[in-house]
């Protein structure tokens, strides 16, 4: 049994027996080949990133808690870059208005930073195109950004889905205004396999006041501000934009603690006592080790490898 954070390089494949069982994050939107790499060498691969969103499997789930850690870091860095006070100071030296924060997408990463900011202090607004969030934004004490763009961005799972060409500019205008009116933005919306949605325009960082931040969490996969560059700092317009690409690193106390919690659950309940000792059970007879398997017995099964390979990795 092998347990990693990312895919396997090709030299490692190459040292997996033959029956092995890997379990990792596969980075199951491209395809460059590790798939058939690892059927190729009879490994039974599961991928952590396709467990399913059950009730029973949210102590298996890698990706909420890593988004989670990020979310929470991501405010701090924004903290830490703003060069002003985030709650509402008065002083016998002056007063200072709290921080104006908008939080982009409210998953587990944005429904965190709204979380982390409001306990900073900060005035929260939030938007994301699925409206069924409003209530778990506003639980969290922040306002909803509201409006309507002719159509739904809920995609399957609870994630978000991508929005005609003719919503997305809808959205961005409508956006425009607030964004413009921030002192802080995070913005962590992401579309599964796709490039992550631009809700921030230049247009609408060049409307910003100088010394605002946004942070952008959607750097990796393009960034949901053009202006973003990955793992950088920059400023345009007077605004600071930081691209990092991998927040939870930054907390790798927890982060690491977490992900190896996550692993050591999912690979339990794939055994079971047998003869004084563990065996693997029936891969096929429980939904998460089944919607996880990927390769099994010298063939690619999953059918998201598909999808990778028609969007030409």
């Amino acid at each position: 049994i092998v347990c990693k954070i990312h895919k396997p390089t090709a030299d490692e494949i190459r040292r997996l027996k033959r029956g092995a069982v890997l379990i990792s994050l596969l980075d199951m939107c491209h395809d460059d080949g590790t798939f058939d790499a690892l059927a190729a060498q009879g490994v039974d691969s599961f991928a952590l990133e396709m467990i399913p969103r059950l009730s029973r499997a949210q102590t298996m789930d890698v990706l909420s808690s890593q988004a989670n850690i990020g979310g929470y870091r991501a405010v701090l860095e924004a903290a830490r870059l703003y060069g002003r006070f985030f709650p509402m100071m008065m002083t016998s030296a002056g007063s200072a208005k709290p921080a104006r924060v908008v939080v982009l997408g409210a998953g587990v990463a944005g429904l965190q930073a709204i979380a982390t900011a409001r306990r900073l202090g900060g005035q929260v607004w939030a938007y994301d195109v699925r409206p069924e969030v409003k209530e778990q934004i506003q639980s969290l004490g922040a306002k909803f950004i509201e409006f309507e763009l002719g159509e739904s961005g809920a995609g399957a799972g609870g994630y978000a889905k991508q929005l005609s060409p003719e919503a997305q500019k809808k959205q961005q205008h409508l956006l425009q205004e607030e964004l413009k009116k921030a002192d802080i933005i995070v913005s962590t919306a992401l579309i599964p396999c796709m490039p992550a949605p631009v809700l921030i325009t230049e247009d609408a960082v060049k409307g910003m006041h100088e010394g605002a931040v946004i942070v952008d969490m959607a750097a990796a996969s393009g960034g949901n501000c053009p202006l973003t560059e990955a793992d950088k700092i920059v400023v345009k317009h007077g605004v600071i934009l930081c691209g990092f690409t991998n927040f939870p690193a930054l907390m790798p106390s927890d982060a690491s603690n977490f992900f190896a919690r996550n692993v050591m659950n999912f690979l339990m309940q794939m055994l079971e006592q047998a003869g004084g000792g563990l065996r693997f059970k029936d891969f096929f007879a429980d939904e998460i080790t089944s919607l996880t398997l990927i390769t099994h017995q010298g063939k690619v099964r999953f059918e998201t490898t598909k999808m990778a390979r028609k969007k030409g990795g």
